[in-house]
């Protein structure tokens, strides 16, 4: 082979190998994880196919992994992002639960959980999810169970935004924007 070609080939193969590495690269969706399909129940006993029946095509999830040590975190982002009066961001909180694997040890969990949530809305917007905590934490693509959640999630399950700990006002317009962002 002439020397005049070599460098040509190696521009050629520089550029196959882009594209190689351009198709092969990961999925926005896949970098910032997934909701697993999961039945589960509101607390107003109404049930809900997540995510396909989320309540938007794109909704706020309030996780939290421990409701006594979350609770206030949680709740810094309800008043940060003013949940109760914004009726343009559809919400839930999810509180994920180990599942006890006991349909009996499940009921005793959920009627704590009736008799802490009394209001009528609260009942709707909760949504206890009963599933392996560490594998939801890993499939969400969340660094832990330490700190309470908030998720933009949409009806594939894809996290399309997420943020931790207590409400941060940057953190809170970023996933507001993506919220309200239109969809593909």
């Amino acid at each position: 082979m002439s020397p005049i070609f070599t460098p040509v080939l190696g521009w050629v193969a520089a550029a196959g190998a882009a594209m190689g590495l351009a198709v092969a690269a990961p999925h926005e969706d896949w970098v910032l994880g997934k909701i697993p399909s999961i039945l589960a129940e509101r607390l107003d006993r109404t049930p809900l196919q997540l995510p396909q029946e989320l309540p938007s095509g794109r909704t706020l999830a309030l996780v939290v992994f421990n409701g006594h040590q979350q609770r206030e975190e949680a709740h810094s982002w309800i008043e940060g992002l003013e949940l109760h009066r914004d009726k343009s961001i559809a919400w839930l909180k999810l509180p994920v639960l180990n599942d006890p694997g006991d349909e009996k040890a499940r009921r005793g969990i959920v009627q704590r959980l009736l008799d802490k949530h009394q209001g009528e809305d609260d009942r709707t917007r909760m949504v206890p999810v009963f599933t392996n905590r560490d594998a939801f934490v890993r499939a969400t693509g969340l660094d832990s169970a330490d700190h309470a959640s908030v998720l933009v999630i949409d009806r594939k399950g894809n996290v399309l935004a997420r943020a931790q700990g207590r409400f941060d006002p940057d953190k809170g317009q970023a996933l507001r924007e993506t919220l309200l962002a239109r969809s593909d």
